[in-house]
């Protein structure tokens, strides 16, 4: 999973607590990613940041809803197993 955060963001600082809360529940790795290390991450994600990413695909943004994130996980977890993967 990935998190998209901006600089000086208290929204990100709130998804950063949502997302190691929901942690303890669903175990997953988390990798903060802050937009200003990469031109083109600021040019996508500036206005909608905190962005949360699972499986590559888009799961929420600011305000982030951590339910569609517990749903992402979910599904990518079952598409995983369905292709013979690790969760």
């Amino acid at each position: 999973m990935v998190l998209y955060i901006g600089t000086d963001c208290h929204l990100c600082d709130i998804a950063r607590h949502l997302l190691l809360a929901l942690r303890r529940s669903i175990p997953f790795h988390l990798r903060e990613v802050p937009i200003a290390s990469d031109p083109d991450l600021e040019r996508r994600f500036l206005l909608e940041v905190p962005v949360v990413e699972v499986d590559g695909e888009i799961a929420t943004q600011a305000p982030v809803e951590i339910e569609a994130v517990r749903a992402a996980v979910v599904r990518a977890r079952l598409r995983r197993a369905s292709l013979g993967g690790l969760p």
